[in-house]
């Protein structure tokens, strides 16, 4: 396990708490930030109330570090993979992964460093083709005007998800404080 991944994975556990079962989540009862559909999805049968931290810790790894290749993206930007991981846990691993071919597709001066990718929301072989073109082109900036960009259309998101459904008003102002405080995380 790369030790960025240990620590965030750590730190969404600390950050997401212990048993919850807030009545306007529509995620249902979680523990560790984990819903109990998820849990179940990975095997868990037992009480969310007791699901166990080493559960939730290879439930995030499989469902939220993997999918996204963040084994790899991590080598070309610690912030990045912060970033799209995160987003990945509070929204769905596709949503972070379509955000940031948006980004390379618009990055890539109408093809020239770069051929468009689909957005498809699965990080593969072209994404990571882009994403390497893209650092190789613009550098260790380019990759922080990248990450921050990734974070804008996620904080945009969330307020798009207040907007249209006024329940998760109650969400907004906390989401939003995640996402700007991984700011100060460094990514490293």
């Amino acid at each position: 396990m790369h030790p960025i991944q240990k620590r965030l994975i750590d730190e969404v556990i600390d950050r997401e708490g212990g048993y919850v079962n807030h009545p306007a989540d529509r995620g249902g009862p979680t523990r560790y930030g984990i819903t109990e559909a998820v849990a179940r999805e990975h095997g868990y049968r037992g009480d969310m109330r007791e699901l166990p931290i080493e559960t939730a810790a290879e439930i995030y790894a499989a469902r939220y570090w993997h999918p996204n290749r963040l084994e790899r993206i991590v080598t070309l930007s610690g912030s990045l993979a912060v970033y799209m991981f995160d987003y990945g846990v509070h929204s769905g691993t596709g949503r972070p992964a379509r955000d940031l071919q948006r980004l390379l597709n618009v990055l890539n001066r109408q093809e020239r460093d770069y051929d468009d990718i689909a957005v498809d929301g699965m990080v593969g072989p072209a994404t990571l083709a882009a994403l390497r073109a893209y650092l190789q082109t613009r550098g260790p900036d380019g990759m922080t005007v990248l990450a921050e960009s990734l974070n804008s259309l996620r904080k945009a998101f969330l307020v798009e998800l207040s907007e249209n459904r006024e329940s998760q008003e109650a969400f907004t102002y906390g989401w939003l404080h995640r996402v700007l405080s991984l700011r100060d995380d460094g990514g490293a």
